[in-house]
């Protein structure tokens, strides 16, 4: 459901350095420097940022981004 608590992963080996995340959430997902693979800043997010997660993993052109919800 939306409101249940989300735990996110992510695959840097398919993450291929878009930054779409980064720019949706960013208190979420940053870019490391030298070559611009995703960083997970919390796997666990406030229920503030659930919508702005859920957009990042769906426009992840990678599809590096999973999101879990537990019920």
């Amino acid at each position: 459901m939306k409101g249940d608590p989300v735990k996110i992963t992510v695959d840097e080996e398919k993450c291929c350095g878009a930054g779409q995340c980064v720019l949706i959430a960013p208190d979420v997902f940053d870019q490391r420097d030298d070559d611009g693979i995703v960083i997970l800043l919390d796997a666990a997010p406030p229920a503030d940022q659930y919508d702005v997660v859920r957009e990042s993993a769906s426009v992840c052109p990678a599809a590096a981004i999973m999101i879990s919800e537990d019920a």
